[in-house]
């Protein structure tokens, strides 16, 4: 029987934002996507690729661990 736990992306994208006093229109430009990728981002709408994940780690110069929380339901 195949396991069906929902499994889910959080991240910690806003509150690092707002550390660093960025608007939503800033850190896109900074990571060359478009404000709405960035909402997305911050809702916990889109999971990002792993590409993008490394940006925005180096960007706030952390691990992906220190953005991103992977969860299991």
């Amino acid at each position: 029987m195949a396991d069906k736990r929902r499994m889910s992306v959080n991240n910690y994208i806003k509150a690092r934002r707002l550390e660093m006093r960025w608007t939503q229109d800033v850190l896109a430009e900074k990571l060359d996507v478009s404000r709405q990728t960035i909402i997305s981002l911050e809702k916990g709408k889109y999971n990002p690729s792993l590409i993008l994940a490394f940006k925005i780690a180096a960007l706030f110069d952390c691990r992906i661990e220190d953005i991103f929380i992977y969860e299991e339901e």
